[in-house]
């Protein structure tokens, strides 16, 4: 008879089915019609390419008025998720935490928040998709909970713009 084939477990918390890793408990019989998997499929549907760039991107809710620059001075609220654990390490909306003020576009942040929050407008929310290398890398960012190589989501809602 011939030999069963080896089956690895998944690497990480979630698992891949059809290219997407999924954030549910339900690891290898998932259908995709768990309310977690469901939700995660949803708020990425419709993502496009930021110009340049491996990170992705939609608008979740539209703003108004100018459209953030290279230069310009960007306060946000931003929450922070690992795709591959579905799990938040950072929100300015958690207590004790205050809105998020950089200069955009000139390195100041990691790659793909960087370049993503560019053409926002005060008001809008946007959803940023950020793969490791425009992220955090190879190393991750361990004291937060992020994995070497994770992925991340980002919510961004533009507040100000100078």
């Amino acid at each position: 008879a011939a030999p069963k084939p080896k089956v690895e477990p998944p690497s990480a918390p979630g698992h891949i089915r059809s290219r997407k890793v999924l954030p549910c408990h339900l690891r290898n019989i998932c259908s995709l019609s768990c309310p977690p998997c469901q939700s995660r499929m949803a708020a990425t549907e419709g993502m496009t390419a930021v110009a340049g760039y491996a990170t992705t991107m939609k608008v979740v809710s539209p703003g108004s008025g100018a459209a953030v620059k290279a230069g310009d001075t960007v306060t946000v609220h931003a929450t922070g998720v690992v795709k591959e654990t579905d799990k938040k390490f950072w929100s300015t909306k958690d207590p004790g935490q205050q809105p998020f003020t950089y200069q955009a576009g000139v390195g100041g942040v990691i790659t793909g928040w960087d370049q993503g929050c560019l053409g926002m407008q005060v008001g809008e929310v946007r959803l940023l998709e950020i793969p490791a290398h425009e992220g955090y890398g190879a190393n991750g960012f361990p004291a937060w909970g992020i994995p070497p190589g994770g992925t991340l989501f980002f919510t961004l809602e533009c507040l100000k713009i100078e």
